[in-house]
């Protein structure tokens, strides 16, 4: 998990299930995710990373159309409501909107012609154009304009041709955008999703002398913006290897008819067909062949690719991370790029020290492992005998803990977890303040990542074994192993060469949220470098850590008793502190783990005597430096021609648009809610507090995302009806039940007045303020964005974003004192707080 809020890529991370701040094991992101993923930058900061300029000239007006170069002057105009009379459009407000001529009045956005300063009228309000430019590539609109949800902003810009020129342009949005060369709709994209470069193809027909150049871009929440530039030699070949990468075959054909050599490198050395060959997909490697490309063509070593990677990712003052990668017990390489501390300008190395969150797991696992070896423990034991007035602690198993099937409710998904995890406290206390949270399912009903079980399983530990938990694993696996620069973190300790975290938002690096890592406990609390991860992963799996029985089990993944009913997977999964999963045929045995400032991998491929370890000092990190998926891009490099070739990513165009009603709906993911949602013939899918992205059909009820390795299939019954999701990504599964909505009850504007105002949700830290628009009521808690809540009573609401309910609870003079609320088996009181009049 990424307990640092933020968006990403496409947020469907595997490996690190947010909101469970250490990180997890080869897990969906989001998988148990409150609402997350929304940066909100004060005014201030955002107005810093923007400079307005003053120019001469009463327009952004460019001298040819420089082949790589970004544009970032423009002439600003917004930002315009996607609705004035509502602060949360639905989707089809939304499309609305973006298929509306708001500029109709000002003679039309094809006939725009803009100049610095020059007023408009649109709806009530006055709009002015402002000349401004953007230090970074990604054009943010957040700067200028503020944090703002459901708006619209236009771009404006001419460029002088000394001649007529056909060019293809790269363009990422924030989301949907539209783009007008001289009047003319040259492209569209009703999107939900991050600005990243080049991630649609515009061709544009450049005329000789000034051309104008429009761009509409709406937003939906959180971030927004857009990054345009005309693609030259090199990013036509960057984004021809990416798209072989991807299995594009769409992609590709259109960047090779511009005239592109099939057989030009990338800039870390890659050709389209090494990315293909790579990656799996015969399809495009059959096609490429087919072009012209050079099957004998020299292919970068692992060396070569990994520090030219890592050179076109971390570059200047920036975090980075420290990498290893070993095979048969040989260490290959070992490089540490970016710095352990921009503030001191010390450098990465092999021998930085990292917090590395969740990968703690299989270190706590495997101390109680070798607790049961020594007849000490069973992993059949009941939670009731080590912490006899734990409630329900008779019906919880060590077993439950290790694999995360308890039930127990992980306690970093509190709302107020970040508001004391700078203070130190006392396992015992800690536990105090989840125990008598109510179950989230019943002990080995599911699966659900879990953070107070790997907490509970330390407090264990040091029970029985009679030591703290960090001398019982120095003197069982780090000394014996000799792992001398691995240990758990104390905030009072001086560690030499130890990473400094920083957090990666709106284009610059900032410190991290400091953890005091007591509230990590067997969580998640350890440090350590990427050669003592390669020492351990080396003694593990060469049985001299566990008994070949043992790391058996280990290695087993769980079997829940929904798995059971419905005749679950085996091959892939969780066992006790290890996530186990099939990547193209092999085995991959991992643990991820995040914190604030901190994201790390460390995965086996036991077969092959695969190790790769990487550890960062960023979360969320710089662009491409994820290193879930920079350990398995490694992985796929050195062992692809082990590995099975990947489907091809094609829809099935035989697929009816016409079953796609029937799927349409809520599925529960936990603790967050994937919606899925039709527009047309196109069915999208989207993941609470992420953008919203497009599934595509491999069959009637199986669906793909292009824009992430992941699956979903919609299960029927015998009646035909779709009775829940099954989501596969990253080696895992999620089984995913469709939410029935109570149907919603009718309830005049003015009563719902009544419920208007803020409710204690803990301790004054966390608020829900519950406003009202119009004839619709919102609800937004402390650090979340707003959400609507719709009535299924009088006095009773849900959410839709969430599997989530609040009751507004009167007094005997019908005044609201207090709402109750009811989320995930839990239900608690939150007083109405009283208004403070200045």
């Amino acid at each position: 998990m990424n307990a640092d809020k933020h968006v990403n890529t496409p947020q469907f991370h595997p490996h690190e299930p947010t909101p469970s701040p250490l990180g997890s094991g080869n897990s969906l992101a989001n998988r148990q995710s409150t609402i997350a993923a929304v940066i909100c930058t004060a005014l201030l900061a955002a107005l810093a990373l923007f400079v307005q300029i003053a120019r001469a000239a009463d327009s952004a007006t460019y001298s040819d159309l420089e082949p790589n170069k970004f544009l970032k002057t423009w002439l600003i105009l917004g930002p315009v409501p996607v609705s004035q009379a509502d602060s949360d459009p639905d989707d089809a407000a939304q499309r609305k909107a973006f298929e509306s001529d708001l500029l109709a009045r000002a003679g039309g956005e094809a006939q725009i012609h803009a100049t610095a300063g020059a007023k408009l009228k649109l709806g009530d309000s006055q709009y002015a154009w402002k000349l401004i430019h953007s230090p970074e590539d990604i054009v943010d609109l957040t700067a200028p304009f503020g944090s703002k949800e459901f708006v619209t902003a236009y771009a404006y810009a001419e460029i002088e041709m000394p001649e007529a020129s056909r060019v293809l342009a790269g363009l990422g949005s924030d989301d949907a955008v539209k783009v007008w060369l001289n009047g003319k709709l040259a492209h569209e994209n009703l999107a939900g999703r991050p600005a990243r470069k080049d991630e649609d193809l515009v061709q544009l027909d450049l005329q000789r002398g000034k051309n104008r150049l429009l761009l509409k871009v709406q937003n939906a929440r959180a971030s927004w913006g857009f990054v345009f530039r005309r693609l030259g030699e090199q990013s036509l070949a960057d984004k021809l290897v990416g798209a072989a990468a991807t299995g594009d075959a769409e992609a590709l054909q259109k960047i090779l008819a511009r005239g592109v050599s099939v057989n030009r490198t990338n800039k870390v050395g890659l050709s389209p067909l090494h990315a293909a060959r790579t990656r799996g997909y015969t399809n495009v490697v059959e096609m490429l062949l087919a072009k012209g490309a050079d099957p004998n063509a020299p292919i970068p070593t692992l060396e070569q690719w990994l520090d030219a990677g890592a050179k076109d990712v971390v570059k200047g003052l920036s975090p980075g991370a420290a990498m290893l990668v070993a095979k048969a017990g040989k260490i290959l390489l070992k490089r540490g790029y970016g710095y352990a501390s921009l503030e001191h300008r010390v450098p990465i190395t092999p021998e930085t020290k990292f917090r590395i969150g969740s990968i703690s797991k299989q270190f706590t696992a495997s101390a109680i492992l070798k607790l049961q070896e020594q007849g000490k423990l069973s992993v059949s034991d009941k939670l009731s005998k080590f912490i006899p007035d734990y409630p329900r602690g008779d019906e919880v198993t060590i077993h439950h803990l290790l694999t995360h099937t308890s039930g127990i409710h992980s306690y970093t998904s509190k709302p107020d977890f970040f508001e004391t995890v700078t203070v130190p406290v006392k396992p015992e206390d800690l536990i105090k303040s989840f125990k008598n949270d109510p179950y989230d399912f019943a002990p080995g009903e599911k699966w659900s990542y879990n953070n107070s079980g790997y907490f509970l399983l330390g407090a264990i530990l040091e029970k029985v074994a009679g030591a703290s938990y960090g001398d019982f694993l120095k003197q069982h696996f780090f000394e014996p192993l000799g792992m001398n620069n691995t240990g758990v973190h104390n905030a009072t300790d001086i560690l030499e060469h130890e990473a400094t975290g920083y957090t990666y938002e709106r284009g610059a690096f900032k410190k991290a949220l400091d953890w005091n890592m007591s509230r990590a406990g067997g969580a998640g609390a350890l440090y350590s470098t990427v050669e003592d991860l390669f020492k351990w992963n080396e003694a593990l799996f060469n049985g001299k850590v566990l008994g070949e029985a043992t790391l058996k089990a280990a290695f087993t993944p769980v079997k829940t008793a929904g798995d059971l009913k419905s005749g679950g997977e085996t091959r892939e999964g969780y066992g006790y502190g290890w996530a186990i999963s099939q990547q193209r045929g092999l085995t991959e045995i991992a643990h991820g783990g995040g914190l604030q400032g901190f994201l790390s991998y460390l995965l086996r491929f036991p077969k092959e005597n695969f190790t790769v370890v990487v550890l960062a000092n960023a979360a969320a990190p710089p662009p491409g430096l994820d290193p879930t998926a920079r350990a398995r891009d490694i992985a796929e490099m050195a062992l692809w021609k082990n590995m099975e070739p990947r489907a091809a990513l094609q829809a099935n165009a035989a697929v009816s648009p016409k079953g796609f009603d029937a799927i349409v709906g809520r599925y529960d993911y936990s603790s967050a809610v994937l919606e899925v949602t039709r527009e047309g013939d196109r069915l999208f899918a989207q993941l609470t507090g992420q953008p919203k992205f497009q599934i595509f059909p491999k069959s009637e009820t199986e669906f793909f995302w292009k824009i992430v390795d992941a699956q979903v299939t919609f299960v029927k019954n015998d009646n035909g009806e779709v009775t829940k999701a099954i989501h596969r990504q990253g080696g895992l599964m999620i089984d995913a039940a469709r939410i029935k909505d109570a149907p919603m009850a009718k309830l005049a504007p003015e009563a719902l007045q009544a419920y208007v105002g803020k409710y204690d949700y803990g301790q004054g830290k966390s608020i829900m303020r519950v406003t009202r628009e119009g004839a619709r009521l919102f609800a937004q808690l402390t650090g979340q964005p707003k959400f609507e809540i719709f009535p299924k009573s009088e006095t009773e609401f849900f959410w839709k974003s969430a599997v989530a309910e609040v009751k507004f609870v009167k007094d005997g003079r019908g005044k609201v004192i207090k709402a109750t609320h009811s989320q995930g088996g839990r239900t608690f009181d939150a007083p109405r707080m009283e208004e403070v009049t200045p």
